[in-house]
């Protein structure tokens, strides 16, 4: 690899690493702030905040890439260009293609992270996230209970929780059910924990005591146990299991996926479908993009004042690549025949830079003249 090549890799790598970083946790914190107040109303703890939120990266990584490479090779090149380094590169023989090599690597090694990411690393991620979120929502220690509070769980049905111990054990459990008015129940247990069975919530204690007043008489019986069970009914979380959607699944499954061996109708399976011809073509927008720079930045006669006409038109061709991207997933979402839009975006911008840059090439290598015989000169 020649040094020059090494020069502008390294420049290029470092920046894109770093802009990544920069965009990746500006996402992450806007995300984040959605999962606050679940996190403070479920009395959950700060490291399943942070595993949470970081489950979100993959997908946000798979969106950063291509954008934080573009950035930095129109920054790279008009900096190097401004220097006068490309002047000097040029001068020695360096055509557009030898000096869009670096850019052309880097694009190379993110695209295929980011199939790794959207393959695999992502839809995992996006599931584990998901079963976290249904079982924060629908754990009836968290949505029952409230540690330190009195908490009608539902109508004449009274709880108070001391504090919550580990595995969602419940420490401290005074439980007043008054569901019959003329046999109101007072329990008191040392310990205990929330149960969701097929058959409905139940509340297991162990080491209290039951109180019950008869009616008329006033009279108050009092029981000693080791272990009992209340039955609550059907409070609490959500019933069934739970749907798992597209970002969550996988690939393969996703192209499979028909009305015939499932229960989705066609629109859905529609949206199934363009998920994964997504999954299969946003990683080449890491390429496209390159290209799309080098071609703005590589191409054209040298300017003393500067190229921002050359990066505002470069923004513009990779804004307009990804609104008709999104374009083309909403689109394939409701007819199947618009699928290979997804590809056309993803791949077409990317060839047309490439052409650019490859006419700009034979026009500086140019054809080579018959030599001038000596003394005609």
């Amino acid at each position: 690899m020649r040094l020059i090549t090494r020069y502008i890799l390294r420049q290029l790598a470092l920046g894109t690493l770093l802009v990544s970083a920069g965009l990746a946790v500006v996402l992450w914190l806007t995300q984040s702030l959605r999962l606050v107040e679940m996190i403070i109303s479920k009395g959950l703890g700060l490291g399943v905040f942070v595993k949470m939120t970081m489950l979100l990266m993959p997908s946000f990584l798979v969106i950063v890439f291509p954008i934080a490479l573009f950035a930095v090779i129109l920054f790279t090149y008009n900096r190097l260009n401004g220097d006068r380094e490309l002047v000097v590169m040029r001068a020695v023989g360096l055509g557009p293609f030898g000096l869009a090599k670096p850019a052309l690597l880097v694009a190379l090694v993110l695209t295929g992270l980011c199939y790794g990411l959207t393959l695999y690393i992502a839809p995992k991620s996006v599931e584990t996230f998901r079963e976290m979120r249904w079982q924060v929502r629908n754990d009836l220690t968290q949505v029952l209970v409230q540690e330190g509070a009195f908490t009608e769980i539902e109508p004449g049905l009274t709880v108070y929780v001391r504090e919550r111990g580990p595995d969602d054990e419940l420490l401290g459990i005074l439980l007043h059910d008054n569901r019959e008015p003329a046999r109101p129940v007072t329990i008191m247990a040392d310990r205990g924990a929330l149960l969701n069975t097929p058959e409905g919530a139940r509340v297991l204690m162990e080491t209290g005591n039951r109180q019950e007043v008869e009616e008329g008489t006033g009279r108050m019986s009092l029981l000693y146990f080791d272990r009992h069970v209340l039955e609550l009914g059907k409070i609490g979380g959500e019933a069934g299991p739970r749907f798992r959607d597209a970002r969550e699944r996988m690939t393969d499954e996703l192209l499979a996926i028909s009305t015939e061996n499932s229960e989705l109708g066609e629109e859905d399976v529609r949206k199934f479908h363009a998920e994964a011809h997504q999954r299969l073509s946003s990683p080449l927008f890491n390429l496209s993009f390159a290209l799309i720079a080098c071609a703005a930045m590589l191409t054209g006669a040298f300017n003393r004042r500067g190229h921002g006409a050359r990066v505002l038109t470069a923004v513009a061709a990779m804004v307009g690549v990804q609104v008709m991207g999104l374009a083309a997933i909403n689109g394939a979402a409701t007819s199947e025949a618009l699928m290979p839009l997804i590809y056309g975006v993803a791949i077409v911008p990317g060839v047309i830079a490439a052409a650019v840059l490859y006419r700009s090439t034979r026009a500086v290598a140019g054809p080579i003249g018959p030599a001038v015989p000596q003394g005609e000169a």
